[in-house]
């Protein structure tokens, strides 16, 4: 998610690029140009890589073509290519999360954004990363203290929580989730999720096991509120093994993809339509039609996915990738 303003300023580099597709069945993406973090190769869904020619026309508008593997890397962090607003650029133009619903429109703002952090952070893509997602403040904050570092990023996140109110502020692993899909040029392989779970689905089950019981606190976020909202109860299981699922449910339904119901397996969340339009319920399906969540009858529980079908609109399975 992009927080802060847009600022009128560009970067100047444009070059070609060309797409590759790996024998393995994944998307490899690469751009061909020098410069720090430039000429990468990009492990991306077939969603994000047909935003490609899109990618590339702005990127090249704005330029920083040669980063055009990054974008990607970035859009495959953002979105995953599955939603209308695909950069999740909304916010830097004063709009509510996901507002943008004119995916090339989402693509133009986005890569405008990046290529004026990237100016400002003299070319340093971790630090212009991180002010992606956490807003261009950031970066003279970052450079006071010698530049990024995930120490930095941590203390910033922490600052703007206590002034905000916020229980937690952007994502202070976003440098490490969008690299993950990019490889810089040094020989390494980078993988895109193939579908199946990144995460050992025991261990967040007992996590969430242990709050079994805890009333339901409407934007509980940590155990130090006394007990979980839906999203929040994921939100802090899932970031104990390092999967960053900030946000409310429809937040978390936008970061996953859906899976066919005959298709499941335990790990998988499970989405509902409650008091609002969109999702509005989540938890995670734990197996035998069942899954732990936590909900205002009965606080963080084990639920019937079929009870809750004749309760609610049903939303789907989604999966973490």
């Amino acid at each position: 998610m992009i927080a802060g303003i847009l600022l009128l300023l560009t970067s100047i580099f444009g070059i070609a690029l060309f797409i590759s597709i790996s024998l393995g069945g994944e998307n490899q993406f690469e751009s061909g140009m020098s410069g720090e973090g430039a000429g990468g190769t990009a492990q991306v869904s077939a969603e994000v890589l047909r935003y490609e020619p899109l990618i590339r026309k702005y990127a090249e508008e704005y330029g920083i073509g040669e980063y055009v593997g990054l974008i990607m890397a970035l859009i495959q962090q953002e979105s995953g290519g599955r939603h209308l607003d695909v950069m999740q650029s909304s916010e830097s133009i004063g709009l509510p999360p996901g507002t943008i619903t004119d995916p090339e429109y989402s693509i133009q703002i986005g890569v405008k954004y990046f290529a004026e952090v990237m100016k400002q952070a003299k070319g340093d893509i971790h630090l212009a990363l991180q002010a992606y997602n956490f807003g261009n403040g950031f970066i003279g904050y970052a450079l006071e203290r010698g530049g990024y570092s995930k120490e930095v990023a941590i203390q910033f996140s922490q600052m703007m929580a206590a002034k905000t109110g916020w229980s937690r502020y952007g994502d202070s692993n976003y440098v490490e989730h969008v690299m993950r899909y990019y490889n810089s040029g040094d020989g390494s392989v980078v993988v895109v999720g193939d579908g199946t779970q990144s995460f050992d689905v025991e261990e967040v089950h007992n996590i969430m096991k242990e709050f079994l019981g805890l009333p339901y606190v409407w934007g509980g976020r940590t155990p130090a509120a006394g007990g979980f909202d839906c999203s929040g109860l994921l939100e802090y299981a899932f970031a104990q093994v390092g999967i960053d699922l900030y946000g409310t449910a429809q937040s978390q339904y936008i970061k996953t993809a859906p899976v066919p119901e005959d298709q499941i397996k335990p790990g998988d969340l499970v989405f509902f339509s409650t008091y609002k339009s969109g999702a509005s319920h989540v938890g995670m399906y734990v197996g035998d039609g069942k899954f732990i969540n936590a909900n205002g009858g009965n606080g963080t529980s084990y639920s019937s996915v079929e009870e809750w079908k004749n309760l609610y609109p049903f939303l789907g399975f989604r999966r973490i990738q």
